[in-house]
């Protein structure tokens, strides 16, 4: 017996509007990519029409293959020094307050792209002195200098998604590791950084409720503040496929749960991603 038909909360219009429209030209005539496209998420109309997105730095082909995960995966090309100062052109050109940037696996490079998120960062300072910087790091590798070399930038928010419960991370991230994913996030607490810490999970894998709340509690034990939740949707036949649909009334208990627990925001809804509204998440959080 398969997972029923996609509910009605979770049908979204498709992207239109001069907004839209412009933030298109705009990535098409710069060659950015950005994770709205990539990973073909479903907020990508309302996100653009309000003039935000995602910037995927470090190309648009991961070395690792996660099993949830649509942005392609193989072999990376060599990489584009001038990437950081096009993101930051953007950046400028759009009039943003709050920006993420966030990148592809490169577990081919030494640092795995820690040098290239901080010089992102730094232009993005130069050329966008009143925007905010949301960065959502990978792990790389459980490198203490990479994080450092990171965290020296001085980002506004430092996110690096938990993604799943612990019984099922090695089944859908794929090269990843939960405890050396908590242990980043302690790390940038541990070092006494401003950064606001942030996570993201899904739910609809196949965890139990119990499971959800106990990977909320590793959290807030590395006191992570802020908090995504949101609903898994497969890519296709050769993803990890969705267990169940979670019920926005649910969504709402796990927010309940989560700020009990601690956390100084949390988004939690079927459509919400780790950088959907992140502009308001960052200003709530900050409050």
């Amino acid at each position: 017996m398969g997972v029923e038909r996609r509910p009605e909360w979770l049908r979204v219009k498709l992207p239109s509007g001069p907004n839209f429209r412009e933030l298109v030209g705009l990535m098409r005539t710069q060659a950015l990519h950005t994770v709205c496209e990539e990973a073909r998420c479903p907020n990508v109309g309302d996100c653009w029409e309000r003039k935000t997105a995602t910037f995927l730095i470090l190309g648009n082909v991961c070395t690792r293959h996660c099993a949830y995960c649509a942005i392609a995966h193989g072999l990376p090309t060599e990489l584009d020094v001038e990437e950081p100062d096009r993101v930051a052109d953007a950046v400028a050109t759009m009039g943003l307050k709050h920006v993420v940037v966030t990148s592809v696996d490169r577990d081919d490079l030494e640092d795995g792209g820690a040098g290239m998120f901080a010089r992102t960062i730094r232009r993005i300072r130069e050329r966008a002195p009143g925007c905010s910087i949301e960065v959502l790091i990978p792990d790389f590798k459980g490198d203490a200098e990479a994080l450092r070399t990171v965290l020296d930038a001085g980002p506004e928010i430092l996110n690096h998604n938990i993604e799943t419960v612990p019984r099922l991370f090695r089944e859908v991230r794929r090269g990843g590791n939960y405890r050396r994913s908590l242990e980043l996030l302690a790390r940038a607490k541990e070092w006494g950084r401003r950064s606001l810490t942030k996570s993201g999970m899904m739910v609809g894998l196949g965890e139990a409720w119990d499971e959800i709340l106990g990977t909320m509690r590793d959290l807030r034990g590395v006191s992570c503040d802020v908090l995504t939740i949101g609903q898994y949707l497969s890519p296709g036949k050769d993803y990890v496929p969705i267990a169940r649909y979670y019920r926005p009334a649910e969504f709402a208990a796990l927010k309940r749960e989560g700020l009990a627990m601690g956390f100084r925001h949390v988004e939690s809804g079927p459509l919400v991603r780790s950088s959907y509204h992140a502009d308001e998440q960052a200003v709530a959080a900050a409050t």
